[in-house]
């Protein structure tokens, strides 16, 4: 993707200079309809209303008749081009008005089609804009990565183009279609009467020339209020990434202070343009009045003396009141230009071409890089902010299994050097003949990989993770999900005709039959790096995917009723609370209880929404449950406001009563403030009190609210609920049932048919263990494995401890299966350190090469080989012990 056009009418013409023409064609076939109309009101005053073409006696008159009549100035006379229909006087004014109104609905059908236009090249001009520099973001280099603010970069493609791509279907065509509307009503004053059309010029010229100017201080203005908020934006996430140190220092109020200087900022430097702006609109209001006070006054003197007709002057009132829209609307135009001018530069500044990589296609060819690495004259950026260090000339033979020495900053920076992530001050690095520094990335990406301490996670799935590096280019262009007129907008757009629904990773390649076969690769990679546990413990969170009536899921239900027996066999059964229609589950939330199943809308598995489901609220009237409930919820606002009196968001206390979160508590303070004033609860307070109680699990919070008489009531209820919820759209509920899966509910859930009792010591431990033995006997801990992959990894992949996330970031590098592995530091996350790396790496990527910066001497011994960093050496070869 190229860079931008430094000016902005150079990218507007470049990219839609056809779409623009096109329109201005259209725009200039429209004028003769629009003089036309302007002519019109002319005819139908003096011919028909006032008789001027009857005035000889004559019984009919000339309709559609064409003819131009010249003004003095331009030598007089009349031109006919048609003799038209004759007509008497009343069917000459219906023929008149009625192409008066053919004209209205003409001119109106010409600007319909014209705005149309101009709003569909408008927001193909964003889409493309958009989408460029979408794509030059992901050529910034590392030094440009460091300098500009994510937040700023996502600020300036999100809304500072918005209105760039408004304005480029406005661009040409505006002033086109406007300025020859203004020229023809002018001209067609003129026509009528050269005083009154000098006096319109004379007016339009003054609007024209000193309301641009008097309006360049609120540009400047605007471009520096653009640049505060962008900073401004650019400050909140700062803020909102060192929140954590904001709540350990205690630093709000000072950030509250800063904050608001930048707020007093915007709004004073927003006061400002609106004193200009309003004051420069007065005045273009005033001279937009002045001039019909000056027709009325010179066309009148002129009606007076027999040198202009009635029908004459209201027909330049009229063509001038056609005349200030259109010189307004061009006024505003240039304004328009000018402020996004500033913008477009703005934002070509910071997408500048001294920050980006030079443009490599992404469908070149690949290669094997071959060996050795070899260094020539490095110096290296010292982390640390000290003077470039220098790294010998060294030759490395590969593939080899390499760490570097001494373990440090220096040899993290070459790590990032190799992988690319980071640029040489000065030098070459080659691998074989290839410098890496000029490498196309297509070869780079598919020859090193990279895996380090702070992998990059995005929202979704582990398995979405690990796929990400096998998403380098589709297999071929099916474009499953496009329509001809997706493909057809793309191509006008500058978009790729790429779809996130084409065949993307090519199984073949890496030596798998399909989907599945990598899915297994997948879990087998993660096993050897100690993940298998893990893996599992997901899978079991994870909602079933299998149906009851498909053989895995008779197996599944075998292995529900061999689990039961097994556990009454062992003495076990009383870990496992089973879902009993009959029985209350103390381990489950009083809202489950009464559900007795799951929401197939996952929305109504919180209590909030649940609480305000009208069919709902209904079935526990029915079962007279409604008023205990609520006053059960307001008991448990009384003691979490007890609880958590003075105590600070972020304390342990929140998280042992997950139920209400430290932004809740004022809320629920004021509920029951009201409550004690009035007594009563409104239907909001109601539903607010009832969350708090579905939410409720005695052996969690123990407040002693949930006697034997309740449970079983709430038990009883359980089918007037169901019969409700099911009988409404949207509220449908998956119910228990032991020789059913519940999709809804966890594979946990499913295989124990009920709840672990945490009551009980280790319990959770036991049942893992059994439930694990079980699996395996009925050939399902693949699958369970497998199910956990679709782990949700959450913003950054915060969801998962650190040691996790090292680890898939180091098995999404494995699978990309390239000629060189460098990491950084992963071994600390691993048991067994260097030792398991190398192990992995042997049985995974066996003609591999793995250059390591190590975290420690001791780590760098297990290697075969180390390569000094910062010393004129050649590598070190260990013997095979």
């Amino acid at each position: 993707m190229r860079e931008l056009e430094p000016r902005l009418f150079d990218y507007i013409w470049r990219h839609s200079k056809r779409d623009q023409v096109t329109i201005c064609v259209v725009v200039l076939a429209s004028l003769p309809f629009y003089f036309a109309s302007l002519d019109l009101p002319k005819r139908i005053v003096n011919d028909a209303i006032t008789g001027r073409a009857f005035a000889h006696g004559e019984a009919t008159a000339s309709f559609l008749e064409i003819k131009v009549d010249w003004p003095a100035i331009l030598g007089g006379g009349r031109t006919s081009l048609f003799d038209g229909f004759q007509l008497d006087r009343l069917e000459l004014l219906l023929g008149l008005s009625l192409l008066f109104l053919a004209l209205v609905i003409v001119n109106g059908a010409f600007k319909f089609w014209i705005n149309l236009q101009k709003g569909i090249l408008g927001e193909r001009m964003l889409r493309r804009l958009r989408f460029q520099l979408f794509a030059l973001m992901l050529r910034f280099t590392s030094e440009a990565q460091s300098e500009v603010k994510s937040s700023e970069t996502a600020t300036i493609i999100r809304d500072e183009v918005e209105p760039i791509g408004s304005f480029i279907g406005d661009a040409i065509v505006v002033p086109a279609q406007l300025g020859t509307q203004a020229l023809t009503a002018l001209l067609f004053i003129l026509m009528q009467n050269v005083w009154l059309g000098l006096t319109a010029a004379a007016m339009i010229g003054v609007q024209m020339t000193v309301i641009p100017r008097l309006r360049r201080q609120i540009i400047v203005l605007s471009r520096k209020r653009q640049i505060t908020s962008r900073a401004f934006a650019g400050r909140i996430a700062e803020v909102l990434d060192g929140l954590p140190a904001v709540v350990l220092n205690n630093t709000g109020r000072w950030e509250r202070a800063e904050i608001g200087g930048r707020l007093y900022t915007l709004y004073d430097l927003r006061l400002r343009i609106y004193r200009r702006k309003f004051a420069v609109k007065y005045l273009n209001n005033l001279l937009a009045q002045v001039t019909p006070f000056l027709f009325y006054v010179i066309g009148g003197v002129f009606a007076l003396k027999g040198e202009l007709d009635i029908g004459q002057l209201v027909a330049v009132l009229a063509a001038y009141r056609d005349l200030p829209p259109p010189l307004k609307e061009l006024i505003d135009w240039d304004q328009q230009r000018l402020d996004v001018e500033v913008k477009y530069e703005t934002v070509a500044a910071h997408f500048r071409a001294d920050r980006l990589t030079p443009f490599q296609d992404d469908d070149g060819p690949t290669f094997r890089l071959g060996s050795p690495l070899t260094t020539e004259s490095v110096n290296l950026r010292d982390p640390r902010g000290g003077a470039p260090v220098e790294i010998g000339d060294v030759t490395l033979p590969l593939p080899a299994r390499t760490a570097f020495v001494p373990p440090g900053p220096i040899a993290q920076e070459f790590a990032r050097v190799l992988a690319g992530l980071h640029m040489l001050r000065s030098g070459t690095v080659r691998i074989g003949p290839y410098d890496l520094a000029t490498l196309p990335r297509t070869v780079f990406s598919r020859g090193i990989a990279f895996a380090g301490i702070e992998p990059v996670l995005f929202p979704g799935s582990i398995r979405d993770n690990l796929l990400y590096g096998l998403r380098i280019k589709p297999l071929d262009s099916r474009r499953l999900d496009f329509t001809k007129q997706r493909i057809r907008e793309a191509v006008q757009t500058g978009n790729p005709l790429d779809s996130i629904s084409d065949p993307w990773i090519d199984f073949a390649a890496l030596g798998v039959a399909d989907a599945d076969d990598l899915d297994r690769r997948m879990v087998d990679i993660l096993t050897r790096l100690g993940l298998g546990t893990d893996l599992y413990r997901y899978g079991l969170d994870a909602l079933s995917s299998v149906t009851h009536d498909s053989e895995v899921g008779q197996r599944f239900i075998a292995a529900r009723e061999h689990l039961r027996a097994h556990f009454e066999r062992k003495g076990l059964a009383d870990l496992v609370i089973p879902f009993s229609r009959g029985a209350y589950n103390d381990q489950a939330t009083l809202g489950e209880n009464l559900l007795f199943g799951v929401p197939r809308n996952p929305a109504l598995m919180e209590p909030l929404t649940l609480a305000a489901v009208a069919p709902f609220r209904r079935a526990l009237e029915r079962a007279r449950l409604l008023g205990d409930l609520d006053r059960m919820g307001v008991e448990i606002a009384r003691n979490l406001s007890e609880i958590f009196k003075d105590v600070p968001p972020g304390h342990p206390l929140f998280r042992r009563f997950s139920l209400i979160t430290p932004e809740m508590v004022p809320d629920y303070e004021a509920r029951l403030v009201r409550l004690s004033g009035n007594g009563s609860l409104s239907d909001k307070d109601s539903e607010a009190f009832l969350a708090l109680a579905l939410a409720y699990v005695e052996p969690r919070m123990r407040f002693g609210l949930l006697d034997d008489a309740l449970k079983i009531r709430i038990a009883g209820a359980r089918g007037i609920v169901q019969d409700a919820m099911n009988g409404h759209e949207g509220c449908d509920v998956e119910t228990y049932d032991p020789m059913r899966i519940n999709p809804r509910a966890s594979v946990l859930d499913n295989v124990l048919f009920g709840r672990i009792d945490t009551a009980k010591m280790h319990s959770e431990e036991i049942i893992q263990r059994e439930v694990l033995a079980v699996f395996r006997e009925f050939d399902l801990e693949a699958g369970i494995r497998r199910r956990g992959l679709e782990r949700q990894v959450g913003n950054r992949g915060l969801l998962l401890p650190e040691r996790v996330r090292v680890r898939l970031g180091l098995t999404r590098a494995l699978l990309r299966q390239p000629e060189v592995l460098v990491v950084d530091r992963v071994e600390e996350h691993l048991e067994g350190g260097a030792g398991t790396l190398l192990s992995v790496v042997e049985d995974v990527l066996p003609m591999a090469s793995l250059l390591a910066s190590v975290s420690a001497e001791a780590e760098a011994d297990r290697f075969p080989s180390t390569l000094p960093v910062g010393l004129p050496r050649q590598p070190i070869q260990r013997a095979a012990e």
